[in-house]
């Protein structure tokens, strides 16, 4: 049995912590989300079409939010994506790991949980590190993105594993995450 890797950023810290790995600083020292890494790929590197068709086929929606105005529903503040109920919320600069997370966090809720959810979708370890381990098996169905990329974005966005890395996460560590969703019959066709 794989022992639970420490997954997926962590909550959000005090106001005087350190900010997250990967994650800039603002001027009071608390970590600030206003500009994703430049090289990390975001909605308007890959169109909304494409993310949007991706969602649907889960029974979800993605709403357009307008540039620099807030995202309902975003636990880490923009630019990253927001839920609330089957809706995710993202902006032109947000992340497309963010937009998978959060999407990710839906896919695995039974509908009843999922029409509850307002801004932070879980608490639960195995439906957090399903969410991580389903967000790289769609990453390969977004045109432009795929895992190999999603993988180096949510590392350089501060996603933290026992092992290091989102791949060696995903490669030697995830067992319990591909089994759970096995068992809820959520693996993507191949996967």
């Amino acid at each position: 049995m794989t022992a639970r890797a420490s997954i997926a950023p962590t909550p959000p810290p005090a106001a005087d912590a350190p900010p997250a790995p990967g994650r800039p600083a603002q001027a009071d020292g608390a970590p600030s989300a206003s500009a994703p890494s430049p090289a990390v790929l975001c909605l308007r590197d890959i169109g909304f079409a494409a993310a949007a068709g991706l969602l649907a086929r889960h029974g979800l929606v993605l709403h357009g939010v307008a540039d620099g105005a807030p995202i309902p529903g975003s636990y880490w503040g923009e630019p990253e994506a927001g839920v609330i109920g089957s809706a995710v919320h993202a902006r032109a600069d947000t992340p497309v790991h963010s937009l998978l997370h959060e999407a990710c966090h839906l896919i695995v809720l039974p509908p009843d949980r999922r029409a509850m959810v307002h801004t932070d979708a879980t608490d639960s370890v195995a439906e957090e590190d399903a969410a991580c381990y389903l967000q790289v098996l769609l990453a390969d169905v977004l045109p432009g993105v795929g895992r190999e990329r999603l993988m180096a974005d949510m590392d350089a966005w501060g996603y933290s594993f026992r092992l290091g890395s989102t791949r060696a996460w995903f490669e030697h560590d995830a067992g319990d995450a591909h089994l759970w969703l096995q068992q809820r019959g959520l693996l993507p066709a191949g996967a």
